[in-house]
């Protein structure tokens, strides 16, 4: 029997201490896929408490015929879903593709922008700004590491798609870059 095997039956059992290690383990994995596809800074942290409960109350019927971390992930993916839905927020931006050249770059500069954040926090900002799913695939696979079939799997998707989608948020993201910044001053 593996440690997470353990774990599950010892919270089946009522073992709170064991819970509390399952979050501190998953809490990152959780907030990347909230944070990601959840644009409201008030309603994440409600929405991460709402998947570990989901996580809690479901957690016996966990059949370990997927890694745990894959199950929690499409639970945390499920609530995110139902919370857009909920809120009638579009899911995916069909009309991206179009709108990007349109985007202002703002007041800044592209040179002050860079000079006042590092690449990592211009990453993140524009990532922020793609379609919630290309967000959450790239969060998954680049952040969480996880495969394409367990990304599929979470999303309910063919591996194809995902590749799909990833290539395509990948495209985006970089063509959002260089029409906002340009490629000299990325390389700087």
């Amino acid at each position: 029997m593996d440690d997470k095997t353990s774990i599950v039956r010892k919270i089946v059992a009522g073992d709170k201490r064991a819970f509390r290690l399952l979050v501190d383990e998953y809490q990152r994995l959780v907030n990347h896929i909230a944070f990601r596809m959840v644009s409201n800074p008030g309603d994440r942290e409600d929405i991460c408490q709402d998947i570990f409960m989901r996580v809690y109350q479901n957690l016996a019927g966990f059949r370990h015929d997927s890694r745990l971390s894959t199950w929690i992930a499409r639970i945390a993916y499920n609530c995110c879903i139902d919370y857009l839905n909920k809120n009638n927020i579009p899911f995916i931006d069909e009309e991206f593709d179009e709108t990007i050249s349109n985007m202002p770059g703002g007041s800044i500069t592209p040179e002050q922008q860079l000079y006042k954040s590092d690449i990592s926090n211009l990453l993140q900002k524009e990532i922020g700004l793609l379609p919630v799913k290309f967000r959450a695939i790239i969060t998954l696979y680049h952040l969480d590491e996880m495969s394409y079939a367990e990304i599929g799997d979470i999303m309910s998707m063919p591996e194809g798609t995902v590749k799909n989608y990833l290539f395509r948020a990948r495209r985006l993201l970089r063509d959002r870059l260089m029409l906002k910044y340009g490629e000299e001053e990325l390389r700087q």
